[in-house]
Parts: C-alpha cells; structure tokens; sequence
C-alpha cells in the first residue's frame, strides 16, 4: 500500500515517541475514540501483532462519557492500516483487543464500552 491509500499508523508509538493531541487541523491523520464506559481512559495501546504493544498520548485521558479526536504522529508514515487497539482505564482495567482498520472512515468513533 502506499502512503496515499494507507492511514499512517505504528503499533510501536513508544519506540517511535508517538505522540497525539486534541485533533486541530483537518489534513492530519486521525481518529475518533468514544469512552462508553464509567472510567477515565488514561492510555491507548496499539499494535500490529497483539504481542508488542505501544502506548499511544492520550494527555489527561478521555473522561466518561466523552469523545475525543486523535491525530497520529507524522513518524507513523509508512506502517499499515490494521491495527489491534486497546485501552487502559483509571481504575485498572484493559479493554479486550479489537481489530481496526484506520484507511476507512476516520470519523466514526472506535466505542469503548463496559
């Protein structure tokens, strides 16, 4: 794939210093995540094999309730669409793994739910 028809992603963020922020410009790489949960989301994981996992910045974290924009770092360029994503909450719990293909439909929220 080449990097006009694949979503700029990395399951090593840490190894890579991936970083993300409140999204602020429409022409980043992005997407939308949807805490349906009664837990503050205090980290994102991603990873391309489940067996090696990056934490992706989540700043504060994602409150109950509430959705939040996420651009991906432009050191991501390159790697593939698929990817396993996970989340970790402020009371200690982790989301089962779910697959996500970040090439289509960036705006509709990836749904953390209890």
């Amino acid at each position: 794939m080449t990097l006009s028809t694949c979503f700029r992603t990395s399951l090593l963020c840490a190894a890579f210093g991936f970083t993300a922020v409140q999204a602020s410009a429409a022409d980043e790489w992005h997407f939308v995540v949807a805490n349906n949960t009664q837990s503050r989301i205090v980290n994102l994981q991603v990873s391309e094999d489940k067996s090696e996992w990056g934490d992706f910045d989540v700043g504060s974290g994602i409150g109950p309730g509430k959705t939040a924009t996420m651009i991906w770092d432009h050191s991501t360029d390159g790697e593939g669409c698929v990817q396993w994503m996970r989340a970790e909450f402020a009371d200690g719990s982790v989301s089962e793994a779910s697959k996500q293909n970040f090439c289509e439909d960036l705006d509709s929220p990836i749904e953390f739910e209890e």
